[in-house]
């Protein structure tokens, strides 16, 4: 009897083991897992209440929010480049972004309105500037990338993009310490892991 209790503990005790060695192969990037496990091991959120939050400026230049829009457009460009791990389209919309930026119609700011922008202009070209040169360096053009989400983030809360915008977060990016990221849909589709975590994320709250 004793020796039975001392075999099921032994083989309880292994059972728990082998759980906590798996768990620990969940990393971000640079792990060997599947799509198809990834997304077993990491569920989509569904998360049936999202927040909303509305746009600081709802009264905006028309010409300035389509340009807005348009600006918004170039970033989803490299959004969706990069969870398709296209590096190299990620580029070319990085540069998209840049070019626009040099010739965007600040006039059409007000005073207050362009005073909140300029705080931020300097380094989103920064950030599409990397991301534009590195077409061969993915890690790269998702580093700034993430950057570049806090800053868009910041300026559609302020003007809006002419839709309703997705504030999507990844927990497991940057060694865990998580990035954020924003998209034209609800459905997750992770920038920062692409197809290795596709569905990795949830969603925080909709700007509308």
């Amino acid at each position: 009897m004793k020796l039975s209790f001392i075999s099921l503990y032994a083989a309880t005790l292994f059972l728990l083991t082998a759980c906590g060695n798996e768990k620990s192969k969940t990393g971000h990037e640079g792990h060997n897992m599947s799509k198809d496990t990834a997304e077993q091991q990491m569920p989509v959120e569904e998360n049936k209440d999202v927040k909303s939050v509305a746009v600081t400026y709802t009264l905006v230049d028309t010409k300035l929010a389509a340009s807005l829009k348009t600006l918004f457009g170039h970033y989803l460009h490299v959004k969706n480049a990069l969870a398709n791990d296209n590096a190299s389209e990620a580029a070319s919309g990085a540069k998209a972004m840049e070019k626009f930026l040099k010739n965007l119609d600040k006039s059409l700011f007000t005073a207050e309105q362009k005073a909140v922008y300029d705080q931020d202009e300097e380094e989103l070209k920064e950030h599409a500037e990397h991301i534009g040169k590195n077409a061969d360096n993915i890690k790269h053009q998702r580093e700034h990338f993430s950057l570049m989400s806090e800053v868009m983030y910041y300026l559609v809360k302020s003007f809006g993009a002419g839709q309703p915008v997705y504030h999507d977060h990844c927990p497991m990016y940057n060694d865990n310490n998580g990035a954020m990221w924003l998209s034209e849909v609800r459905e997750i589709k992770n920038p920062y892991f692409g197809s290795e975590m596709f569905k990795c994320g949830r969603v925080e709250e909709v700007i509308q």
